[in-house]
Order: C-alpha cells, then sequence, then structure tokens
C-alpha cells in the first residue's frame, strides 16, 4: 500500500528524515532530561524508545519490502507472519538489551561533561549525516 501510494511514502520518508533531524539537534544543544531513576523516570525513557522505534521508518520498509519475500504462498499466511515477527522482534530486543548493557558500562566513562558532550556531538552529527543519507537514497 505504501509503495502504490506515492503520498503516504513520500511522507513516511520525510517523517523519518524530520525525526532523525529533529534528535540530532536535540542531542547537539544537549536538551537532554535529566531524570532521576524513579519510576516516572523509567517510563519517561520508556516512552521515548517506544515513539523512536514506533516512528523509524526500518520497520515500516522491512514489513513492506522484506517481509513478503518470505512468505511462501502454499503456507497459511498469518502463521508464518506471526512467526518471521516473533523472530524479528527477538532479534531486535537481544541487540537493544546489548545497547542498554554496553550504555550501562560506559556511564561512568561518559559521565565526565568534556567527554560526554564530545560523544554526543559526535553522534549527533552522525545522526544528520544519516538523516541527509536517508533523504538522497529513498528518494523515487
Amino acid at each position: 500500500m505504501i509503495q502504490a501510494s506515492n503520498l503516504l511514502y513520500e511522507g513516511l520518508r520525510w517523517t523519518g528524515v524530520l525525526f532523525l533531524l529533529f534528535l540530532a539537534y536535540q542531542g547537539w544543544r544537549g536538551e537532554t532530561e535529566v531524570v532521576a531513576t524513579d519510576k516516572d523516570g523509567d517510563r519517561r525513557y520508556f516512552a521515548r524508545g517506544l515513539l523512536t522505534n514506533l516512528l523509524n521508518p526500518k520497520a515500516a520498509v522491512f514489513y513492506v519490502a522484506v517481509l513478503p519475500t518470505f512468505i511462501i504462498a502454499e503456507q497459511p499466511v498469518l502463521s508464518q507472519t506471526i512467526t518471521l515477527t516473533a523472530i524479528y522482534v527477538s532479534i531486535a530486543t537481544i541487540i537493544h538489551a546489548l545497547i542498554v548493557t554496553l550504555a550501562g558500562t560506559l556511564e561512568l566513562f561518559l559521565n565526565d561533561s568534556r567527554r560526554e558532550r564530545i560523544a554526543r556531538r559526535a553522534l549527533s552529527a552522525l545522526l544528520a549525516a544519516v538523516a541527509i543519507w536517508f533523504a538522497f537514497s529513498t528518494a523515487r
């Protein structure tokens, strides 16, 4: 449906680009919330991570472009889709858990304000570069 509709494709594409640029800008400026490690802080971090993943165009592109290539037409589509989705979500969860674990390990190192600013700005510049690359590479 997204491939067939130029408006939907462009809307998804530019929403992803703009969101990546927003995240890069926010990271560069250092406008991060300093939240205590209480339940409200955990919920805010979870909500932000969830929003980031839901607006991430790679998931939509995966389901539109890649998932159908693994479906065997002669077998029940729903069970195949559920199985493949479970595998995809499991792998993504493992990767995100590794990222969180590594971030926790590097917390003391990055808590130095100078190193934190350098790392934040370097990652923000890379994120902006990815957004610009994405804008050009996904153009029809």
